[in-house]
């Protein structure tokens, strides 16, 4: 069944698709689209016109504080709201595969070939298709050009001078992040080519996976019984499609680079804006029987004829020498690179380029610091890397696609898996670098520890982790611009410490620093219109800051919710910190973190209202979902509460701590059964032990706690939390409700069902689909025993996002069953990778 649906799916993507070429060297797995397919389905992000009338009421104050807040942010402090509500980004179905590593900046091209998404400026994104941006194919016989091609399906109003409009019916795409491959077969040529891009992501590789660059392999197939001469012309504006780009004072340059025996030449664009200055780079290796060839400077509107004619009459651009004039202002300026060679009748040759951006030094939206990327731990800091990072690229690509394969392989050719989910579990990865990600070197004065020092029960000023492997920051979302919200970094987590643990764990003492220190500021927060102070003692902060703010100065930027309302997320950094020690092994961070963690179950315990052992919830308190409050004990917190105590137990253990061994195991003892008793009907855990009447709505994620227990092979004999029977019982009746009884099957996990089986709408959010809580859900299912469930609640999820919405390589948080989504590129759905640990973890149950 799983085959036949796999094959249904991916030809309707494909169904447009008219040749019989299927490219050189692509993979069997992996997302795969013609270039002429259209998505039926049209989605509109959630606004506030969406909440129902129900809900109104519950929400005016919000509304008028957000709006006042709202106005001074943009139109008084001119800043860009981390949270628009006004301006949230439309759906554009093109999104392919990003470029670039790690923390320096991302340029994402689109599935028919636009460059379309760009974030050189930390965590700050703009959406514009740069339309001179593109490759260009030159075929030619016998010293005549006899096919001469943009490889782009548009038709742009500019360029006229350029041939545009190729069929898209004769290409596809194909992405398995971090690599992607574009088929052209060439209309009544005979030849097709297979564009591959490379970005160095590589687990557990901390140096080259933090590179500003990308290259691009073109394979040129000639089917015919001649030869041809073939070239590509790869064309790049100096800017990224923004204002800054005619602000004037821009130039290029060629550059040729030659060490260790081998060359590289190209052409280098000097951006000069007064803020984050970079140099992007164009770039070809220069080999026996290549000729590589530039043109410095071009201006990228009018009909641009010259060049196209520059390259017609012999597939060659005329390579200019010196440096091109700075731009003056209003006015555009772009390079053009071209790689020829011949290519054997009936055989097959390459060509290779790369692109490349130094953005060394960064600055954030407060101007406060100056912050220096972790590549330039390698290739300096003066601005002057380009040349040098394009000749690695194009000289470790090899390398790269070696080590992405060894990690790829037994995954992608274990047959138990169906294709979906090696699809899913490697392409939503692209968040690990496209989501508005800084990597950082730590500064010399930098002291991490929050004032509070090891000797007082706080932290080294420099823990060694980040000393050696920097500072790593994520947002939230490309829409929600905060960066390590932990509350939803909890779910994301899984694929940071399962492929660059050392940047889990830097991400962990950035925020245990956190935890120690307090800022008494009073603050309003917008959801209950209380003043309270910015940041309590002993309590995580929801976020490390805003990149159009100073990240890392100024903790828990969200305004949404007080900070005491977020009980959930002391919790979850208890259960991350032993997750991570049991992955990593590392004892230094657990002796680290032991007396935090202790200090932050200490902040919870007050919440034990009645001496039951389980914390009481109030107010906003339970996850995000805004507007579904909570009263008393819950699934969720309890669940996790309950899971914390677990932990402690175990940690307590292992430091050889025995009187707090008892004390949490008191507490987990009496919490268990208040927990039990005040929550569990019988088939699941109620939403809450209120009695209101949506109290006993079905929560899909109730059974979040005992994932964790999971993940850390926990959960059984002396550190249970909850009965095993009863989760498995729990699960069931989850995936029968939110699951199967949810849009027939199709669509992954609601958040809230009824008993009798219709979504739960008390609140904003508790009808949507979370993808994250859906991958998470899961793997817990998985850790239970139950693959074909597991399997089956996730598919929906890829099935709806990836295949039905348009929405590849922008997973949002949410969907509705119909009509709208919430929040473009979102962090959670790295979850998935929770999937593959409990994968993991079964077959290596069944190997034991």
């Amino acid at each position: 069944i799983e085959r036949l649906s796999a094959a249904k799916s991916t030809a309707d993507l494909m169904s447009r698709y008219v040749s019989k070429e299927m490219g050189y060297g692509v993979p069997q797995e992996g997302w795969r689209i013609c270039l002429a397919h259209e998505f039926k389905e049209k989605r509109k992000p959630f606004q506030a016109k969406d909440v129902s009338l129900s809900n109104i009421w519950d929400h005016v104050g919000l509304g008028i504080r957000y709006l006042k807040w709202w106005y001074k942010k943009t139109q008084v402090e001119k800043k860009a709201p981390f949270i628009d509500m006004f301006g949230a980004q439309p759906l554009r179905q093109i999104y392919g595969a990003p470029l670039g590593g790690i923390g320096g900046g991302t340029i994402t091209r689109g599935w028919r070939g636009e460059f379309c998404r760009w974030q050189l400026n930390p965590g700050m994104y703009h959406y514009k298709t740069v339309t001179a941006n593109q490759f260009t194919v030159c075929l030619r016989r016998g010293g005549q050009t006899v096919y001469q091609q943009v490889l782009s399906v548009e038709r742009p109003p500019t360029l006229q001078g350029w041939n545009w409009g190729y069929c898209g019916e004769y290409a596809f795409y194909h992405a398995l992040y971090p690599r992607a491959w574009t088929v052209y077969h060439l209309p009544g040529q005979n030849v097709t080519l297979t564009c591959r891009q490379i970005s160095p992501i590589i687990p557990h590789d901390y140096q080259d996976s933090s590179l500003p660059v990308a290259v691009f392999v073109w394979d040129i197939e000639n089917k015919n019984d001649y030869d041809l001469d073939v070239s590509i012309m790869f064309t790049m504006v100096n800017g990224s499609g923004q204002k800054d780009d005619k602000s004037g004072g821009h130039w290029n340059e060629p550059f040729h680079l030659e060490k260790e025996g081998e060359a590289v030449s190209g052409v280098l664009l000097h951006h000069c804006p007064p803020l984050n200055p970079y140099t992007l780079c164009i770039a070809a290796r220069e080999q026996p029987d290549r000729e590589v060839s530039h043109q410095t400077a071009f201006s990228p509107k009018g009909t641009c004829s010259s060049l196209w004619s520059d390259l017609i009459t012999d597939g060659r651009l005329d390579s200019p020498t010196g440096s091109s004039p700075p731009t003056p202002r209003g006015d555009k300026v772009a390079a053009a690179l071209a790689v020829s060679c011949s290519v054997s009748a009936q055989g097959h040759n390459s060509l290779e380029f790369c692109l490349a951006w130094d953005m060394p030094k960064i600055t954030f939206g407060s101007r406060e610091r100056e912050h220096i990327r972790r590549y330039t731990r390698y290739f300096g800091t003066k601005g002057d890397a380009s040349p040098s990072l394009s000749h690695y690229a194009l000289t470790h690509y090899r390398q790269w696609e070696k080590s992405i394969e060894e990690w790829q392989r037994p995954i992608l050719q274990d047959k138990s898996l169906p294709s979906w989910y090696k699809s899913a579990l490697f392409n939503e990865l692209y968040f690990v670098a496209d989501g508005g990600t800084v990597w950082t070197e730590l500064s010399e004065d930098a002291d991490v520890s929050g004032g509070m020092r090891s000797e007082d029960g706080g932290l080294p000023a420099q823990p060694a982790v980040i000393k050696e492997y920097g500072r790593f920051a994520y947002l939230e979302g490309q829409e929600y611009r905060m960066y390590n919200t932990y509350d939803v970094h909890f779910y994301a987590s899984f694929a940071l410490i399962m492929l660059w643990p050392k940047l889990a764990l830097s991400l962990q003492y950035d925020i245990a620093g956190s935890v120690v220190q307090q800022d008494p500021t009073e603050r309003l927060h917008l959801m209950s219109g209380r003043c309270s102070p910015v940041k309590a003692k002993n309590v995580v902060p929801h976020d490390i800051g805003d990149p159009d703010d100073e990240p890392w100065q100024r903790v828990n930027a969200y305004l949404i919710h007080d900070t005491a309302d977020w009980k959930d997320l002391n919790l979850k950094f208890v259960l991350q910190v032993y997750r991570d020690f049991h992955l990593t092994k590392d004892s230094q961070y657990l002796q680290d973190m032991w007396p935090i963690c202790q200090a932050v179950m200490e902040s919870e315990i007050k919440f034990d209202l009645d001496g039951d052992g389980l914390i009481e919830n109030s107010g906003y308190a339970d996850q995000t979902y805004d507007g579904w409050t909570v009263t008393g004990p819950s699934a969720y917190c309890g669940g996790l509460w309950l899971a914390s105590l677990c932990v402690m137990c175990k940690m307590a253990r292992l430091v050889e701590n025995e009187e707090k061994y008892k004390y949490y195991r008191d507490l987990l003892d009496r919490g268990s059964a208040a927990f039990d008793q005040l929550l569990w009907n019988g088939k699941y855990y109620n939403y809450d032990s209120s009695g209101r009447d949506f109290s006993n709505s079905v929560m899909s994620d109730q059974c979040a706690g005992h994932w964790f227990l999971k993940a850390s092979e926990l959960g059984e004999g002396d550190y249970q939390a909850f009965p095993k029977e009863k989760i498995q019982t729990a699960l069931k009746t989850v995936f029968d409700l939110n699951v199967m009884s949810f849009a027939g099957g199709h669509m992954g996990a609601v958040n809230g069902m009824r008993p009798e089986g219709v979504p739960d709408r008390s609140s904003v959010q508790s009808d949507e689909v979370w993808i994250g809580v859906v991958y998470g859900l899961a793997a817990t299912m998985i850790h239970e025993g139950m693959w074909e469930e597991g399997m089956r609640t996730a598919e929906g999820c890829y099935r709806t996002v990836w295949e039905r919405l348009g929405m590849a390589f922008q997973t949002p948080e949410a969907y509705c069953e119909k009509g709208i989504y919430r929040s473009l590129a979102y962090m959670r759905p790295l979850s998935i990778w929770a999937m593959q640990l409990a994968l993991n973890a079964s077959q290596k149950g069944q190997t034991n």
